[in-house]
């Protein structure tokens, strides 16, 4: 039992407590003991017991006189808990944790002005895109409507020429009729009242003068109408089938023709040549379909002619002309044009035509 109980007191001490029980005696008698107070070192007279001192095992102090047997006791000092230190000021992890979500801001702002100016300017040409287009439709617009207004101003000049003989044979033809009802008119009255023989060969004879005379004009205004029809033959054979594919056939139409007629050559692509004010530049050919393109610069701008047919004839109006100017390319190989020019009568006084330009 005192072997146990002296554990235990080790057991109380090493755990902080610092206090130990006094060992109890059992009475012979089975009572329980009276607990007996601790009892301290003593010392020596006159001097102190040391101090024990932390982290030294404790020495057991000497039984005191007068209580012999009795179990050593020990001290344990438990050592100072450590000095408390404060935790270090969150303020800092605060300050870096705004500077992130600044910069997090900064970075989305920075990223969306980009993609709006990247949008803006997809837009901006899509735009400018539609607007070059448009513009190019206009001035294929315009050239068609220059060339559709030459072909109707020749039309206009040839039949200007023919409403008034039309009109004459017209208004002859209708005279012809008065006189002849007139006549019929005359004859059936003198039947009626049975005039005499005389005043019948009478009325014949002016009958058959007059007659006579309105038979004159009815040639007259035949010839005058075949004269008109082969007019109109002639205005439709230079708008639509006088196409000259020869040298020969140029010279001969510029005789048929009051126009002049410039002849010109491209012989390679880019190439350009200047007729009168005009200046001519070939931009591409395609041999299969017997198409080309070209570039017409006159009165300070450039128009575009684009796949436009062998033999055909490409009209344009130029500042100062009377009528359409005519452009026809007879001759197309790999990158290289020829044909000729028409313009009105004396529009390029200056510049050798295919007839004052022919070799003597």
């Amino acid at each position: 039992m005192a072997d146990n109980k002296e554990r235990r007191d080790i057991g109380h001490a090493m755990f902080g407590l610092g206090e130990s029980e006094a060992p109890q005696t059992r009475n012979p008698g089975g009572q329980e003991p009276s607990p007996q107070p601790p009892t301290t070192p003593q010392s020596a007279p006159g001097q102190q017991p040391p101090p024990p001192q932390a982290g030294q095992p404790p020495q057991p102090s000497a039984p005191a006189p007068g209580q012999p047997g009795q179990a050593p006791q020990y001290i344990y000092v438990q050592a100072p808990p450590p000095a408390w230190t404060p935790p270090p000021p969150s303020g800092g992890s605060g300050l870096t944790k705004w500077v992130i979500v600044l910069a997090v801001l900064i970075a989305a702002n920075l990223a969306l002005a980009i993609s709006n100016r990247f949008q803006f300017g997809k837009s901006l040409q899509k735009h400018s895109d539609q607007l070059t287009l448009l513009s190019r439709r206009m001035d294929s617009s315009d050239d068609r409507y220059a060339q559709l207004k030459g072909q109707f101003d020749v039309t206009s000049q040839k039949l200007g020429l023919t409403q008034a003989e039309l009109g004459r044979a017209r208004q002859l033809a209708a005279n012809i009729q008065k006189q002849q009802r007139q006549a019929v008119a005359q004859l059936n009255q003198a039947i009626q009242k049975k005039a005499s023989a005389q005043d019948l060969n009478k009325l014949q004879a002016d009958a058959n003068s007059k007659f006579g005379s309105l038979s004159g004009d009815i040639a007259g205004t035949q010839k005058d109408l075949q004269a008109t029809k082969e007019a109109l033959t002639g205005t439709k054979g230079e708008l639509s089938g006088a196409i000259a594919r020869t040298h020969d056939e140029l010279v001969a139409l510029a005789h048929r023709t009051d126009r002049d007629y410039f002849e010109f050559k491209l012989a390679k692509k880019h190439a350009r040549q200047k007729v009168g004010s005009i200046m001519i530049e070939l931009l591409k050919t395609n041999q299969k379909k017997n198409l080309y393109t070209l570039n017409l610069y006159f009165d300070d701008k450039r128009t575009e002619r684009k796949d436009n047919a062998l033999d055909q004839p490409v009209f344009f109006y130029a500042q100062g002309a009377k009528s359409a100017l005519e452009l026809v390319v007879n001759k197309l190989g790999k990158n290289m044009i020829s044909g000729y020019l028409s313009t009105p009568k004396g529009f390029f006084p200056s510049t050798p035509t295919v007839l004052t330009n022919r070799p003597s």
